[in-house]
């Protein structure tokens, strides 16, 4: 295990051009060095900083992404209005010890004449593949091309983001890309609610409506617990709560297989349970695992 060093006075040395980060990483291998990454879109919050310490721990040189990626974003969605804060991400990457921070340009990823793009695996096609069509085309090309040019060996993703890290794994697995991804608990604030980005979106009272995304999870594991197994029952309980809290734009509630993402009938392994809706204007996801590794 590398020596984890916490620097509290320099920032990470920032860099945007593809050819800063490849010289940056060609030196760190020169040096027998292992190299973490853990890409992000910015605004950090603790569940980022987790993925940070978790490849801190892991690895000898610690490399972080911040990129705004425009083409996984759909034409309604929040890309305009998407934080961007980098000197305060930068400011809070300064109290881990992080080795290196590439923010990239549009153009720096997406050049005039860009035209190739990647199609995910199977695993993209339910539940957030339905919601946001082309999202997880435009997360594949984007992950690869931060692979390709980060060269890690080891890549660090958040639970929270349950479908993406399955998305990952499986282009991992299906081009044979030499890089292990480690997939991070969800980091939740005190009273539960999964960390995010979009939460600063929310005003007080939509901040306890938010609430709602995990006390459905929850109800679903005190189900479970109690002896009911059937899944329908379950998400229907699950809905009920969204309906009593005036959470009425619900994208979905599942329950599915936790490797296919394949709706289950009646829960008799691990399963893991899925949810997605809006509190006001603001989209929010969360998930968590049930049956026999919950």
């Amino acid at each position: 295990m590398p020596n984890v060093t916490i620097s509290t006075d320099a920032r990470p040395r920032l860099v945007t051009t593809a050819i800063e980060l490849r010289d940056a990483v060609a030196a760190a291998r020169a040096d027998g060095k292992t190299i973490g990454l853990a890409p992000t879109m910015g605004a950090l919050h603790g569940g980022h900083l987790s993925l940070v310490r978790a490849s801190l721990a892991q690895c000898d040189y610690t490399i972080v992404t911040i990129f705004v990626n425009p083409t996984q974003f759909g034409p309604h969605e929040d890309l305009g209005e998407y934080p961007r804060t980098l000197e305060t991400d930068l400011d809070a990457l300064s109290q881990c010890g992080v080795d290196l921070v590439f923010a990239p340009t549009n153009d720096g990823i997406y050049p005039k004449g860009f035209s190739t793009y990647v199609d995910p695996p199977r695993v993209a096609e339910a539940l957030e593949g339905q919601c946001r069509r082309g999202h997880f085309r435009g997360v594949t090309t984007v992950v690869l091309k931060l692979f390709n040019l980060a060269q890690a060996d080891v890549a660090f993703f958040g639970q929270k983001d349950y479908q993406q890290s399955l998305v990952i794994r499986w282009m991992v697995q299906d081009l044979d890309f030499p890089i292990e991804v480690r997939v991070c608990p969800t980091v939740r604030e005190p009273d539960g609610l999964a960390m995010s980005s979009r939460n600063r979106y929310l005003s007080q009272p939509e901040r306890e409506q938010a609430l709602t995304l995990w006390r459905s999870l929850k109800l679903a594991v005190e189900l479970f617990a109690q002896g009911e197994s059937d899944a329908e029952r379950i998400t229907a309980r699950m809905r009920e709560l969204f309906e009593q809290t005036n959470i009425n734009r619900v994208d979905y509630v599942a329950l599915a297989d936790p490797e296919t993402l394949q709706p289950v009938h009646q829960i008799q392994a691990s399963t893991v349970a899925l949810v997605a809706a809006y509190v006001g204007d603001t989209r929010l996801i969360d998930n968590c695992r049930i049956g026999n590794d919950e």
